[in-house]
């Protein structure tokens, strides 16, 4: 698929990120530097090809947001069913992995300690950083004017 814009050209997936698919996937087997490029390329050009198919699906059912859903219904149109099935499952753990930070992120609400204590406490601790160190720094006026 040709480029459509000069920025296309800047829309891969990090090199690296492919390395590490590929050592994972084939430990023991040599891959090519080129074709490592070429998976790159393959990579990108099939997130291109989803992500447009779902964006006309988005756009045909009137949303402004690719949802899951969307690009669900772009794997069945394009031809690749046969993935769907293992799309919702890292679908489903995203979602697992999303709610788990969420409530990690909430912890604090947890405490029990109303956001006035905690700003006093942080400004406590901070007034007593500020007076220790007034007390290990040497008097640098002294420098200046001697």
């Amino acid at each position: 698929m040709a480029s459509s814009s000069g920025n296309d050209d800047d829309l891969t997936i990090p090199r690296a990120a492919i390395n590490k698919m590929i050592k994972e996937t084939l430990p023991n087997v040599r891959v090519a530097n080129d074709a490592r490029e070429l998976v790159v390329n393959c990579c990108t050009e099939f997130i291109h090809l989803i992500s447009s198919e779902a964006n006309e699906i988005c756009n045909k059912s009137e949303k402004k947001t690719i949802s899951p859903e969307h690009v669900i219904q772009a794997l069945e149109s394009l031809g690749f069913g046969s993935y769907i099935s293992e799309v919702k499952e890292v679908l489903q753990e995203c979602k697992t992995v999303a709610l788990k930070r969420r409530k990690a992120s909430s912890r604090l609400e947890n405490l029990g300690i109303p956001e006035e204590e905690l700003l006093r406490q942080q400004q406590e601790l901070f007034a007593k950083v500020k007076k220790k160190n007034k007390r290990n720094l040497p008097n640098l006026s002294l420098l200046f004017y001697p």
